[in-house]
């Protein structure tokens, strides 16, 4: 019996957002509006978001003891999710620094601070956590050696979900574990590297396959994701909704997929309601607050 549908071990940032007629070009200022501050991360993000839809969530993560770290640990124990795995100290929280334009297009700048200290020694020390987890799932904005050390304490029946962002080449102990392995196009192409070929989706999501993970998923935005495993490749739609702002809409789609998947469901279903968790989140501004519970995913 697990304690947890999901861990969520990663970054906690605090994101300083400005809303801007147009992104900057190089060597170019714009004017924007009024900066607005919010709990962040691609970690706070899915445990946020994992725990709105009801999931058993804890985060594992690392935060400053200041001012933006209180905002993300007062934001996590408001969502329902156990904070018992972050830790506080070592370096000022991450933060992360956004520009959106009135697509709801968005551009980001992270400084990674504390999250760039969460070290294999913390997982370590927190090995009963991880394993206590039916599905953990990971990003890369902390350090990679602390990845590998997640994938060495898992329990041998947890389901391991990671999405690669900010991309990086990954160790094939990694790769195998990854059930699926979640990516968007940019992703997806900085991980093929020069094997790259084409515009089909599908083709990378065959490739990515081909390299070791048990599954792949590789997300296209309005146009729902594709699913790919031994059985092939298919198409998940995503429902049309009027898109505000797009940032940390992926994270909600990872985090609903993994919760999913913790529940039974097919890989294909799974993503199927993460797109439909992802579509809400988009048509609200910011991150964690634009997350919906299961009954307004249920409503769409």
């Amino acid at each position: 019996m697990y304690d947890y549908d999901l861990l969520v071990v990663g970054s906690a940032n605090a994101d300083l957002v400005i809303g801007v007629e147009r992104r900057p070009a190089a060597g170019e200022t714009v004017l924007g509006g009024d900066l607005a501050v919010h709990p962040g991360g691609k970690g706070g993000n899915q445990a946020v978001a994992a725990a709105r839809l009801g999931a058993r969530t804890a985060l594992l993560a690392r935060v400053g003891d200041d001012a933006h770290g209180r905002l993300l640990l007062d934001a996590q124990r408001a969502a329902g999710v156990d904070t018992a795995g972050v830790l506080v100290g070592g370096a000022p929280t991450g933060v992360a620094l956004i520009t959106v334009d009135p697509s709801g297009d968005n551009s980001i700048v992270v400084s990674p601070g504390a999250n760039a200290r969460l070290a294999p020694a913390d997982v370590r020390s927190a090995a009963d956590l991880v394993r206590a987890a039916r599905v953990v799932s990971v990003q890369l904005e902390i350090p990679l050696e602390t990845v590998v050390e997640v994938v060495r304490n898992l329990s041998p029946d947890s389901r391991f979900v990671l999405n690669p962002s900010p991309p990086r080449p990954l160790p094939d102990e990694v790769l195998a574990v990854c059930d699926p392995l979640i990516v968007n196009e940019h992703e997806a192409r900085v991980l093929l590297g020069g094997a790259c070929e084409g515009d089909d989706p599908a083709d990378w999501a065959r490739l990515l396959l081909a390299r070791g993970p048990r599954s792949v998923v590789v997300t296209l935005g309005a146009a729902g994701a594709l699913v790919c495993d031994g059985s092939g490749v298919s198409r998940v739609p995503a429902p049309k909704v009027a898109a505000v702002d797009t940032t940390g809409a992926g994270d909600a789609f990872t985090a609903a997929l993994a919760v999913g998947l913790g529940s039974g469901a097919s890989l294909a279903d799974a993503a199927a309601h993460a797109a439909r968790v992802g579509a809400v989140a988009v048509t609200r501004r910011g991150a964690q607050e634009s997350y919906p519970t299961l009954a307004e995913v249920e409503a769409l």
